[in-house]
């Protein structure tokens, strides 16, 4: 049995988001292809993320200079283990499926907190003398959902603008995850006489996705 994060960054439901209409189909299709699977969804905005703040930054140079996990101040306590938690169950998982809109050529600041929780050094990379940093999630396999009004994916004429999906695939080289793919809804602000088609594009595609994910 495997375990998948469904991992959304939207304040929005299904209903007024096409990045989580799409999202909910891929998850229904996956359940039923995988039944004895565990999807658990992780709803970022209803979530406990910390920030990289000055309390994370001193409890990480007090334990760094050997200080007992108990002498920390409360807040470095709390914030460094509710980080903790997050990056555990990122390694305990086995998928991930983000879910996210393009907000100003980005995702939500939400989903750069729990990326900043779950990059972690020793739970999902490291560093090797003479090697440089080794990502530890090479078995692991990912999938990103994105929506915009425009059309920013990767081959489009604006693609060099677009800073979510580009990002997220940088990250997750970086901890190791090399399969990854992306599933786009877009254009419907530049066409919208269009967005049933664009909406029933990127679901059909997600179904397919989700059949052998």
């Amino acid at each position: 049995m495997a375990t998948v994060l469904y991992i959304t960054a939207n304040p929005q439901d299904h209903e007024k988001s096409y990045s989580m209409l799409v999202g909910k189909e891929f998850v229904q299709t996956y359940r039923s292809a995988n039944p004895n699977d565990e999807v658990i969804h992780l709803d970022l905005y209803q979530m406990d993320i910390p920030q990289l703040d000055k309390d994370i930054f001193s409890g990480w140079d007090k334990l760094k200079a050997g200080r007992a996990f108990a002498q920390l101040t409360e807040a470095e306590r709390m914030k460094l283990s509710r980080m903790n938690e997050l990056v555990d169950q990122f390694v305990d998982a086995d998928k991930y499926v983000f879910v996210t809109p393009i907000w100003n050529y980005s995702y939500p600041p939400v989903m750069k907190s729990y990326i900043d929780s779950i990059c972690i050094a020793g739970k999902t990379f490291k560093y090797l003398p003479d090697v440089g940093r080794v990502g530890l999630m090479s078995d692991k396999k990912a999938v990103h959902i994105q929506a915009s009004g425009s059309f920013l994916s990767p081959g489009s004429d604006d693609d060099d603008l677009e800073m979510g999906h580009r990002h997220l695939k940088s990250i997750m080289e970086f901890i190791g995850v090399t399969s990854f793919s992306g599933i786009f809804v877009e254009g419907m602000a530049v066409k919208p006489d269009q967005e049933p088609v664009i909406k029933d594009k990127a679901i059909q595609q997600a179904r397919e996705i989700a059949q052998r994910f």
